[in-house]
């Protein structure tokens, strides 16, 4: 479980249990597109609301499962703007139904979704641990799925634009986020020095079975990088990571 993640899931779930002991806050905080300049304040907190178990369940437990492996691949601040923004942008795609009310987490964590298809497109999910997918093909299939309910097909009772403006708003932060990181990486990759070959020594020494499973898997990615693109591949971010677990 990693930091904001965690913060996330907390929050989502003491909203629900005081929603549920006092629905008059739903009413408060709920987002009504064209009520927007009356509660501005409905922007973000529509967010953490959800209207039954199930709804809660879903985005939780996909926070829970895609969250904590791409908050460790962008940082906690990246991490958490992703959210806020495709929340933003599923409150923005909302107003295409100005007078219907929107609560949920749906559209923050649809932009999870798609931040974990982009970065692992080929990872197999298991629908109801059964059926496998890639993730790439799982956004595709959900984002279809959004448009038709957007068109009226399905139930009525979904926030489907607001599920596309997750996708969207996530999307282009990652494309932005991408871009300029990739900027920020060549400019330190001309003013690091290259890594002495102890230290790429000392790195392939570290046991990946002592460490936490999302640990582990950040550690094989960046190996198979180190092993494909060489030393100076690696950002400053990563070497940390590295020089963490082998100083252990």
């Amino acid at each position: 479980m990693t930091p904001w993640v965690m913060r996330l899931l907390i929050a989502n779930v003491v909203m629900y249990l005081l929603s549920m002991a006092s629905p008059q806050i739903v009413n408060a905080l709920a987002f009504v597109p064209a009520l927007v300049l009356d509660r501005p304040w409905t922007l973000v907190t529509y967010m953490f609301l959800h209207g039954g178990l199930f709804h809660i369940a879903f985005n939780m437990l996909g926070l829970y499962f895609f969250g904590p492996r791409l908050e460790l691949e962008l940082g906690g601040r990246d991490f958490l703007l992703l959210y806020v923004i495709s929340g933003l942008s599923g409150a923005l795609f909302s107003f295409l139904t100005p007078y219907v009310a929107v609560i949920g987490a749906s559209a923050a964590v649809f932009g999870v979704f798609i931040g974990f298809a982009r970065y692992w497109p080929r990872e197999m999910i298991y629908i109801w641990g059964i059926i496998p997918v890639q993730a790439r093909w799982l956004v595709v299939a959900m984002a279809v799925l959004s448009l038709l309910g957007g068109a009226g097909y399905g139930d009525s009772g979904i926030a489907h634009f607001a599920h596309l403006g997750g996708f969207a708003g996530g999307f282009l932060f990652l494309i932005v986020r991408d871009r300029n990181t990739r900027a920020a990486r060549f400019q330190a990759q001309l003013q690091t020095p290259p890594a002495r070959a102890v230290d790429v020594e000392r790195w392939l020494r570290i046991d990946p079975t002592s460490l936490h499973e999302v640990n582990r898997l950040e550690l094989e990615r960046i190996l198979e990088k180190l092993k494909r693109q060489g030393p100076a591949s690696l950002t400053e971010n990563e070497r940390e990571f590295l020089d963490r677990f082998s100083n252990r």
